[in-house]
């Protein structure tokens, strides 16, 4: 019996033991092995790994995943005006380098929370110090994250860690000082309105005095090429009634008395006073004599 209590106690010993040396690595953590107080290795693969048994070697386990980092309370920064932000934020990282990270944090998440906040709350003030309200607001909101995650991710790579987003939730003017930032804002825009205005009106203006310009050369080169062509024809006209009238000059005296007679009655009201027996009417009078059978009648 002896024997035999024996026997199992040197097996519970033995597999108790055994146990010891080996070990299971999850895939969402890595594993440090130490021997005697120093990092022996590294282990990132998941699955069962052996060790020799304590004190001469034991396992530490880290994250692998992503992690995030909540401010609980919202944050003040001063921007290059002076006014207070208040500001809720975010950061996303995980360990990327094991043996830097337990060199640096002894292998605490805590501390290195704490280390990642402290970088990332003053990256975020020498980025609102050198910004206004509007700019950090709207116009280089996205600028201000780059250069945080920039500058945060090269300070966390010393350390084993990857920063893989740094945001802003949200970002709010200080109680009391709203509506003057508003106000300031509002007044800002409107003077970039009338500014734009004006401007448009000014080209407007240039734009119509230059159309009128061209309108008035336009009308002069018409007018001038108008006359230029009333010209030629009526010294093509002339030339014509010359050429007519020579051969029958009589007839030229009579049809340019009948064109002065209806220039002169063309309208029903006109009145002439003048001597019947001028020579304006001789061809009236040379006309009804003719009719009337009178000798003399040219």
């Amino acid at each position: 019996m002896n024997r035999i209590g024996t026997a199992l106690i040197a097996l519970i010993v033995l597999l108790l033991l055994l146990s010891s040396t080996m070990f299971v690595v999850d895939q969402r953590r890595y594993a440090i092995v130490f021997s005697f107080g120093e990092i022996k290795q590294v282990i990132s693969k998941p699955g069962l790994h052996f060790k020799m048994p304590p004190p001469f070697e034991n396992v530490v386990y880290l994250e692998k995943r992503l992690m995030t980092i909540d401010n609980p309370q919202p944050e003040r920064f001063i921007t290059a005006e002076k006014k207070n932000l208040v500001v809720d934020s975010y950061i996303k990282w995980r360990i990327t380098d094991p043996h830097k990270f337990y060199v640096s944090f002894k292998g605490d998440t805590t501390l290195a929370r704490e280390r990642l906040t402290q970088q990332v709350r003053s990256a975020l003030q020498e980025a609102f110090a050198k910004r206004t309200i509007s700019e950090v607001v709207s116009s280089q909101r996205d600028q201000v994250m780059q250069s945080v995650r920039q500058k945060v991710s090269e300070e966390a790579a010393q350390l084993g860690i990857e920063v893989t987003d740094v945001r802003l939730r949200r970002v709010d003017l200080q109680a009391g000082i709203s509506d003057s930032v508003f106000r300031r804002m509002i007044a800002e825009r409107k003077r970039v309105a009338n500014e734009l205005r004006s401007t448009g009106a000014a080209e407007a203006e240039q734009i119509r005095a230059d159309a009128d310009r061209q309108r008035e050369v336009i009308i002069a080169k018409a007018y001038s090429q108008a006359q230029k062509t009333k010209g030629e024809g009526d010294a093509q006209a002339s030339e014509i009634y010359a050429q007519a009238f020579g051969k029958d000059p009589k007839f030229a005296r009579f049809y340019q008395s009948l064109e002065a007679y209806r220039k002169t009655f063309s309208s029903k009201s006109d009145v002439i006073v003048t001597d019947p027996g001028s020579d304006f009417f001789r061809f009236m009078r040379d006309a009804g004599a003719a009719a009337a059978g009178k000798p003399g009648a040219r």
